[in-house]
C-alpha cells in the first residue's frame, strides 16, 4: 500500500479539495495555445459514490451523480466499457445529462485491443453466435472467434456510442494495449485498421510496455502515430518494471493531447485480482502536480486540447488531484 503521504484517506484529501474549490470546472486556456481540461477516469467507483467521500447527500440516482460531476469537471473517462460493449440508452442518457462542451473518453472494449473478456458480459447474440468450444469458456480472445463476430463487437461498440458523437460529447475511443503487446507492424496496423473498424472516429492509443520507448522504438513510435495524427496518450506511473512506461511528453496530433495519471503505487502496479481502486491508491502531492504543470503547458502549446485525466479514482484521490493541477495550471496562466 502506500505511504501514508500518499495515502492519507479521504477526509484529508476532502480537506485539500476544499483549498481549491471550484478549480477544474472549466478548461483553462494556456496563453499561445489550447485549452486544458481536467477530469477523472471514473464518475461511478464504489469508493467514490460511498456516502461522504465526493457526491453531496442529495446526489442519491445515477443521473444525480453524473449531473454533479459535470458541473465540477468538464471532462470524464468511461471505463466501463472496457468490461462490456456500450448501450445506445445508457449513451444517449449520459448525453442529456451533461452540458454542452462536456466531454466523454471512452475506454475501447477488451476484445478490440488483444485482451480477453468474460463470456457472460457479450450480449446475448453474441453468446449465442460463440463456436461450441467457446460457449463454456468463463474469458475470450477475439484472435479465437469467428471474423463476422469480430466485426459485431466493434460494429455494436460503434452504434453504443453513436449518442456521444451525435452530441458532439465524445472525445477519443481509447486503444489501451496490455502488457504483452509489444512495437510491431502488427501492431501499428491494428490501430490503423481499428480507426476504420469505427467509422474514422478519434483514437487515441497508450501502450502498457516499456519497449515502446526503448532506445530502438522511442522515435518510431512517435513518429508513426505523428504520421497518423493520432494523439499518443502520455503517462505518469510507477517506473522500475517491464511493464512500465515513461513519463515521455510528445504531442502526435495538433487537435488532441491526453495525460493519463495512475498513481505511483509501485507496490500494487503489477498485482492481480484487485480492483481499479486498489491497484490505483495514491494521492499525489503538490510537488509531483507541480513537475507536470510545464509539461502540460507545452503540450498546450501544440494542440487544440489537451485532457488531463486521473485514473487513480480511489475515493475522492482522483477528483482532489484534478482539481489541484487545475488550480496550479490557473496560477500560472492567470
Amino acid at each position: 500500500m502506500a505511504d501514508r503521504q500518499h495515502d492519507p484517506g479521504w477526509e484529508e484529501a476532502a480537506e485539500r479539495a476544499a483549498e481549491v474549490a471550484g478549480a477544474g470546472a472549466g478548461p483553462v486556456r494556456v496563453p499561445g495555445g489550447g485549452e486544458v481540461r481536467v477530469g477523472t477516469a471514473s464518475w461511478t467507483d464504489p469508493t467514490m459514490t460511498a456516502p461522504g467521500v465526493f457526491y453531496p447527500p442529495e446526489a442519491q440516482s445515477a443521473e444525480d451523480r453524473l449531473r454533479y460531476y459535470a458541473s465540477r469537471f468538464p471532462v470524464v473517462e468511461v471505463d466501463a466499457t472496457y468490461y462490456g460493449l456500450p448501450q445506445e440508452q445508457v449513451s444517449k442518457r449520459w448525453a442529456e445529462r451533461t452540458p454542452d462542451g462536456f466531454v466523454f473518453h471512452v475506454k475501447a472494449h477488451a476484445l478490440m485491443t488483444g485482451q480477453p473478456t468474460e463470456t457472460r458480459r457479450l450480449p446475448k447474440a453474441l453468446r449465442e453466435g460463440l463456436p461450441a468450444d467457446l460457449r463454456d469458456k468463463p474469458r475470450v480472445y477475439a484472435d479465437r472467434l469467428p471474423s463476422d463476430l469480430v466485426d459485431e463487437v466493434w460494429a455494436a461498440f460503434r452504434r453504443g456510442i453513436e449518442p456521444l458523437r451525435a452530441s458532439g460529447r465524445l472525445g477519443a475511443v481509447l486503444l489501451q494495449f496490455p502488457r504483452w503487446v509489444f512495437p510491431s507492424h502488427e501492431t501499428r496496423e491494428h490501430i490503423r485498421a481499428a480507426r476504420s473498424r469505427l467509422g474514422g472516429l478519434p483514437v487515441s492509443v497508450e501502450f502498457r510496455h516499456g519497449s515502446w520507448f526503448n532506445e530502438k522504438n522511442a522515435e518510431r513510435t512517435l513518429r508513426f502515430l505523428t504520421d497518423e495524427a493520432i494523439p499518443y496518450v502520455m503517462v505518469d506511473e510507477p517506473q522500475g518494471f517491464k511493464s512500465s512506461v515513461p513519463p515521455v511528453v510528445a504531442v502526435t496530433s495538433p487537435k488532441l493531447a491526453i495525460v493519463r495519471f495512475h498513481g505511483r503505487n509501485a507496490q500494487t502496479w503489477e498485482q492481480r485480482n484487485l480492483t481499479p481502486a486498489e491497484r490505483f491508491r495514491y494521492l499525489y502531492d503538490e510537488d509531483e502536480l507541480a513537475d507536470w504543470v510545464p509539461r502540460v503547458m507545452a503540450v498546450a502549446r501544440g494542440t487544440e486540447r489537451t485532457d488531463l485525466v486521473f485514473n487513480n479514482c480511489s475515493a475522492n484521490y482522483g477528483t482532489t488531484n484534478a482539481s489541484e493541477i487545475a488550480s496550479l495550471l490557473l496560477q500560472q496562466t492567470g
